[in-house]
């Protein structure tokens, strides 16, 4: 078995004899009360709970913890990521609409016409966004729009800027770009196997939970768009500042746990 449910688990308590009567919904109870979930996974990356680890997450957590902090002295938070390679698909035939005791129905074939990189910035202090569509996921495209990008906190005294370290990102001529053109931006790069530190892969599963999902696009500037429109209306409708409670005390006691 490499996955477990609790007929399978119930079956196995009756053939090792740990349980010669059990059944499922004996195993479910027990499982409830342990709070332990069997039939769920999630895929997780692992940093290497080392000095450098240490020294790039707490720089992060350190603009996390003050973000409100930091606006109010005219800096800015800022966090950014790519979703890239976002298919353009169309299903080849009509959706059907939910009915009473029916649930919605999608059609299962569909139809490629490419794909579409999005890059998102997320505004930490108030959780607003903004988006752009890159005709490729490169250091070119990227530089390209980090005008317009910066160019919204042209004010600010401070950008404190997180993100992966994608190619892109970590490309001299984007390094050297920022660091002659935008010398008050602060680049933070989040650890290896550590981009979960970034809040917009946050605000990426938001976005594609309302705009995203169940999509159907009849081409690749049907879904630009698409995306173009929806960003603005997610800032009116959902834009918050995201609930962030792993503090910088807690990442030096989970570094010290796996250590030990």
């Amino acid at each position: 078995m490499t996955h477990w449910s609790t007929r399978s688990l119930a079956r196995a308590a009756r053939l090792r004899g740990i349980a010669p009567a059990i059944s499922h919904s004996t195993v479910a109870v027990i499982l409830r009360d342990a709070a332990l979930q069997p039939h769920r996974s999630r895929y997780w990356k692992t940093p290497t709970p080392d000095d450098a680890f240490g020294h790039q997450a707490a720089r992060i957590l350190w603009c996390y913890e003050r973000a409100q902090k930091l606006a109010a002295r005219g800096e800015v938070v800022l966090c950014l990521d790519e979703k890239p390679n976002i298919q353009v698909l169309e299903r080849n035939h009509p959706t059907r609409l939910m009915k009473p005791g029916l649930i919605e129905k999608q059609e299962f074939e569909y139809t490629r016409h490419g794909t579409v990189n999005f890059l998102v910035k997320l505004v930490v202090h108030t959780g607003r966004m903004r988006g752009w569509c890159l005709e490729r996921n490169d250091g070119a495209c990227l530089r390209a729009v980090l005008p317009e990008l910066l160019g919204d906190h042209s004010d600010a005294r401070r950008i404190h800027l997180i993100w992966d370290g994608g190619s892109s990102h970590v490309a001299k001529e984007t390094l050297d770009y920022l660091r002659s053109s935008y010398p008050h931006v602060r680049v933070l790069f989040t650890p290896a196997h550590a981009s979960w530190l970034n809040q917009a892969e946050l605000l990426l599963r938001a976005f594609a939970a309302h705009y995203l999902q169940r999509g159907s696009w009849a081409s690749r500037a049907e879904l630009i768009d698409h995306l173009d429109s929806s960003w603005p209306e997610y800032n009116r409708l959902y834009a918050h500042p995201f609930t962030w409670s792993w503090t910088r005390s807690k990442m030096h006691e989970w570094v010290e746990r796996r250590l030990s």
